[in-house]
């Protein structure tokens, strides 16, 4: 494919059961020859907050992806790696594939569900946790119009990192979980400063179901609809924390504020520190 040729775009819902749920992102099977500044092109003209770009990579079963908001390109996205290995399922069969990232190689493995829906599993990289400045929560607080007294004391903030860095924030109510409207500009600014993908905003349901949001404006859009890096990070998170042991599997519940409802199912194995996160997804016509 030459840069100026038009390449095809497909368009796939994850974490959902339908098209209108979920987290929209766009899947470009064949990227060979497009330039850094065409895939941006496109991932602003598709407007969903990222796209895929797939090319071949070193080995049968392996792809080289990148990934691309409207502003910007990121080292990993979840919901795109669902999206498009789904994609790929659809047109070789489901199967196991490695995606290589600038983050690393991420195992992706796709089955058919007795459903019929395909869902895929990816394997993070190797996560982190770290701890937060408490100027830096202070600030982000400030910036989202929340107070210290709105966190959930048995969850203290951190930055995660599973592919891609976000700022986890619990919160200790679902009301406040549910109002969000914040300062898109400073908040944005705040986390490029530190290189922040997200801010995964949590409540804790029970002990292995969450609620999550996650305010995305260093990639130009208010908030991501289902975050499957953030869902990794956060996993890493919760282990490094001991608020769950391993083995255990955690449900995520995200969109349901935005009317685009989607369930991610994250997996922590004693035996490997690597999270794994799976969700469904299906082509949006």
């Amino acid at each position: 494919m030459t840069d100026d040729a038009a390449p095809e775009i497909l368009r796939y819902a994850a974490f959902a059961t339908r098209p209108e749920g979920g987290n929209p992102a766009g899947v470009v099977l064949d990227a060979t020859g497009l330039t850094d500044e065409r895939m941006l092109a496109v991932a602003a003209e598709v407007g969903y907050s990222e796209t895929a770009f797939l090319t071949a990579g070193p080995a049968e079963g392996a792809y080289r992806v990148r990934y691309f908001s409207p502003l910007a390109e990121v080292p990993f996205c979840g919901h795109a790696t669902v999206g498009a290995a789904v994609a790929l399922a659809e047109h070789v069969g489901p199967g196991r594939y490695v995606f290589v990232t600038a983050a690393g190689d991420v195992p992706v493995g796709v089955e058919r569900g007795a459903d019929g829906l395909l869902r895929a599993t990816l394997t993070s990289v190797e996560p982190k946790v770290e701890e937060v400045p408490a100027a830096d929560v202070a600030e982000a607080l400030a910036l989202l119009g929340w107070s210290a007294a709105d966190l959930d004391p048995a969850l203290p903030p951190r930055v995660a990192y599973a592919g891609a860095r976000h700022l986890v924030l619990p919160v200790a109510t679902r009301e406040r979980l549910a109002r969000l409207d914040y300062d898109f500009d400073g908040l944005a600014a705040h986390m490029r400063a530190r290189d922040l993908t997200t801010l995964q905003l949590a409540w804790r349901e029970a002990p292995e179901v969450f609620h999550v949001r996650d305010p995305f404006p260093v990639g130009g859009v208010v908030e991501d609809p289902a975050t499957g890096a953030a869902a990794a990070a956060f996993g890493a998170y919760l282990r490094e924390l001991g608020a769950v042991t391993a083995p255990a599997v955690l449900t995520l519940h995200q969109g349901e504020d935005l009317g685009r409802p989607g369930v991610l199912r994250v997996e922590l194995r004693a035996e490997d520190t690597r999270v794994r996160v799976s969700g469904t997804a299906v082509a949006i016509r």
